[in-house]
């Protein structure tokens, strides 16, 4: 698994949370504007006002913002440094959600891109294609690597552009389409689901799904999204190489339906505008799903417990159920 530069609060409550660059850049050379832009993003900066930029505050994002100040200065322009903590206006979760939206977008690029040369490939690949091929699985690897390490927050995205990535190189390999798992009906009753922090909404939709129609007397377990193992007896979700997880060009809640063999009226036209939120494909075009992003983004803001989030997502999956369930496909 790649590593990441994870942002942590600080741990005594008193140092900065945060670390600002403010620049006035000259307006010739004409193209520097857009080169300092390119800079910033790939340090993983993003702008929270015109010519005001953030990171979290660490030694690696000092030292990333000290080089960006040198290079504005040295044409000619202008940059401060400073720390700070958002006190009124601007509140730390919704910087963290400007991260989140900024690492997501990175994340279903490089998904996009596996997913169409796994959809371009023929099914016999000969061996100047799959060296081709497996070329590019290297390029997308590296640029993984440089998205997780800006990836402060460990953004969703990421088990998805992973999941696409890794079946892109198993079909290369392979030679044949990798294919989601068969059905199974594994005995998970009463377990601990074990999924990362700062559930969204293929995660909040998974555990609604499990506690629903899976496993009602399921408990969840919230841990970092890089490095953890599970104990025995916990079952993962939604995490790389988790029990349940992205197969193929399924999400999670998706994997979870086939593999339970879930047919529950109602329940496919979820999953379909689950599928078309987090993956960001385009598969199933459901008009619902921009209102879905909407109101899960709403959750996320105003319930920072899991748990709480779990439970306000539920009762819109509730609803939503009993919606579909009316309606004829």
């Amino acid at each position: 698994m790649l590593p990441s530069r994870a942002a942590t609060p600080p741990t005594d409550g008193k140092r900065p949370r945060w670390l600002l660059i403010i620049h006035q850049i000259p307006p010739t050379p004409p193209y520097f504007r857009a080169k300092v832009g390119r800079r910033l993003a790939r340090v993983g900066a993003v702008a929270i006002k015109n010519s005001v930029y953030v990171v979290p505050l660490s030694d690696a994002t000092r030292e990333d913002f000290q080089w960006v100040t040198r290079e504005i200065v040295a044409e000619g322009g202008d940059a401060t440094l400073c720390t700070a903590d958002f006190i009124d206006g601007l509140r730390d979760d919704r910087v963290e959600a400007l991260f989140h939206e900024a690492r997501d977008a990175d994340y279903a690029e490089t998904a996009k891109d596996a997913r169409d040369v796994a959809r371009a490939l023929p099914r016999k690949i000969d061996d100047a294609l799959r060296a081709e091929s497996l070329a590019h699985v290297t390029r997308l690897r590296k640029r993984m690597g440089e998205i997780v390490a800006i990836d402060f927050f460990a953004a969703s995205g990421r088990v998805s552009a992973e999941s696409a990535i890794a079946d892109l190189e198993r079909r290369v390999r392979t030679k044949e389409p990798p294919r989601a798992k068969s059905s199974e009906h594994p005995n998970v009753r009463g377990a601990v689901w074990v999924t990362r922090k700062n559930v969204h909404v293929d995660r909040i939709a998974s555990a609604w799904l499990v506690r629903r129609f899976i496993d009602p007397k399921a408990r969840f377990k919230f841990v970092p999204g890089q490095g953890y193992r599970a104990a025995k007896g916990e079952v993962t979700f939604d995490m790389y190489e988790g029990t349940f997880t992205h197969e193929c060009d399924l999400c999670t809640f998706e994997t979870l339906m086939h593999r339970f063999a879930l047919r529950e009226p109602g329940l496919q036209a979820i999953a379909e505008i689950i599928h078309d939120v987090d993956v960001k494909d385009g598969k199933f075009a459901r008009p619902e799903a921009p209102g879905v992003a909407a109101l899960v983004a709403g959750i996320a803001l105003s319930c920072p417990e899991d748990e709480a989030r779990i439970e306000l997502g539920g009762r819109m999956l509730d609803a939503m159920l009993a919606l579909y369930k009316r309606r004829r496909p």
